[in-house]
């Protein structure tokens, strides 16, 4: 069973992306975290990262209509 929140560098790697990358992502709303702790260390739920992949497979594809390859 994998773990409901994952550290922003656990999302880092499953997106193949930076630390800082993720951390703008959050930061700016983007991708949906909640700060836990004393310390304030960002987690991000697992559905939560699920969803955010969805969205932008559904904007790339919306993009991509918008933006035909033209030879």
């Amino acid at each position: 069973m994998s773990p409901r929140f994952l550290l922003l560098s656990d999302v880092a790697a499953e997106l193949n992306v930076t630390d800082s990358q993720v951390y703008h992502m959050v930061r700016s709303g983007e991708l949906p975290a909640i700060k836990i702790g004393g310390r304030g260390q960002w987690r991000v739920e697992r559905t939560k990262l699920e969803e955010y992949i969805e969205r932008k497979y559904d904007e790339t594809a919306e993009w991509v209509r918008g933006n035909p390859l033209v030879d």
